[in-house]
């Protein structure tokens, strides 16, 4: 372990500016074209799913596949990370990303396309489980909440402009062009990543094989069980694959307390800065994903509003994320994590309070300034917390805590998707008003997580 600690205190702190530039281009244009991809899929599902001869439900595993193999791989390819180092996994991450690309465009039945949007999401996963180290390699400390916040406004960005790109490649193009169009720009990603990344410490650990099953297991079980759940679709299946999911889960966590480089890192958890950092992250995007997924069919179903206008409506929401990004990542490297993350989080709560609270007859600009009132705080929670996540694990488990920034996202992406699903289904008369004032909710409850690291000291001293 000193020889690890050896070698990475032996990496100089960042990289000179221009080298710097080169080697974010590459760690931007990986991470976005895993987000976009993602979420270009969805609005293509359609005529995806009538191409391939699948009814709509079965169509879900074209995107169900990629995030369930991204969210199982997340902590494995960290781990591999600290082992191969960050930037040959983000590599290899975009190799398999590009081929899988190819393989999901010649795909002709439903289970060739899920199984190569499944390795598509392992590619992915190889890219988001190493981006946050690789950033911190990148940046100087003292300003590493700048790299911080870029990195989150690059997903943001994916996040955001997924529908957008998607409709103008359906209004030229069939579907396969979204999978298509990923060459040549993964071309541009691999050869700035292989030329500009900067090297990175290795840790000369075994890879835990065993552990690494338990967690695929576990993950899966819980998220497809809670699915199971959340669609109504049987209450035998859903609690039996529950059931194996926690069991699973319970006995990873028993296992890793005896492992000396754990592959979920319980070593990084028992700090309680950087538990109450996760767990900030993770009821930050429970919080949003409660208003990503119910405010189109409030402002659709509720408010009588068009296609169009509803998607400009929203575009408030990933517009205030990128107008104060900036500014945000220059708060984080000036101001705590626990200051800065609490204050965001009580934004953000009464940002989807005042939402919840609309009048019945609201004009768009009402909407709109609510929105962004979230938006803000949402911003400025992320940048801050993540740093606090990086720089409260030692050096040599940067892996594993950059995994962990990405677990934390889609976890909370997942359980909140499965949180709406259910608060759709079972809340009357007006779902959508429930899912709001539960956004609300988790956005109060992220605030109170995020100010117990106050008084919560781990063992190198908290950030924030």
């Amino acid at each position: 372990m000193s020889a690890t600690m050896a070698a990475s205190s032996a990496i100089q702190d960042g990289l000179p500016k221009p080298a710097r530039l080169r080697a974010m281009f590459a760690v931007a244009m990986a991470v976005l074209l895993s987000v976009l991809d993602y979420t270009v899929v969805n609005i293509a599902m359609p005529s995806i799913a009538r191409d391939v001869h699948a009814t709509d439900s079965a169509a879900i595993w074209i995107v169900n596949a990629y995030q369930l193999a991204n969210l199982i791989a997340l902590l494995p390819v960290a781990s591999l990370g600290e082992k191969f180092g960050h930037a040959r996994m983000c590599r290899i991450g975009l190799v398999m990303f590009v081929g899988a690309s190819l393989l999901c465009a010649i795909s002709q039945t439903l289970p060739e396309l899920a199984m190569a949007r499944a390795v598509q999401g392992l590619g992915g996963a190889c890219i988001l489980g190493v981006n946050a180290a690789l950033v911190r390699h990148i940046y100087p400390s003292n300003i590493l909440g700048r790299g911080i916040a870029l990195n989150g406004l690059i997903i943001a960005l994916g996040v955001a402009l997924g529908p957008s790109v998607a409709a103008a490649v359906l209004s030229v193009a069939n579907w396969k062009w979204l999978f298509l169009i990923n060459l040549p720009f993964g071309a541009v990603a691999f050869f700035f990543a292989l030329t500009a990344l900067p090297k990175t410490p290795r840790a000369d650990v075994k890879f835990d094989g065993l552990s690494a099953a338990l967690l695929a297991v576990g993950l899966a079980g819980i998220v497809t069980g809670g699915d199971q759940f959340a669609q109504g679709a049987g209450a035998l299946p859903g609690a039996v694959l529950l059931l194996v999911g926690l069991v699973a889960m319970a006995l990873l966590v028993r296992l890793q307390v005896s492992r000396a480089h754990p592959l979920l890192p319980v070593d990084l958890l028992v700090r309680g800065g950087f538990a109450a950092a996760f767990a900030t992250g993770f009821l930050a995007f429970v919080a949003s994903n409660f208003f990503i997924i119910s405010m189109p069919f409030n402002l659709t179903n509720v408010l009588h509003r068009g296609p169009v206008e509803t998607g400009l409506v929203i575009t408030a929401w990933p517009l205030s994320i990128v107008l104060t990004a900036p500014f945000v990542g220059r708060l984080a490297d000036r101001y705590p994590a626990a200051l800065l993350s609490t204050l965001g989080m009580l934004i953000c709560s009464l940002g989807f309070l005042l939402l919840r609270l609309l009048p019945a007859a609201p004009t768009d600009i009402d909407i709109a300034w609510r929105i962004v009132v979230a938006g803000c705080g949402f911003s400025l929670v992320q940048p801050p917390n993540n740093k606090a996540m990086l720089t409260t694990a030692p050096k040599h488990r940067l892996a594993g805590a950059s995994g962990m920034i990405s677990v934390s996202r889609l976890l909370g992406q997942t359980i909140g998707g499965m949180l709406v699903a259910l608060t759709l289904g079972l809340a009357h008369p007006v779902p959508t008003k429930t899912c709001l004032a539960f956004a609300s909710l988790a956005a109060l409850l992220g605030s109170i997580a995020s100010a117990a690291r106050m008084l919560v000291k781990s063992g190198r001293g908290m950030e924030g």
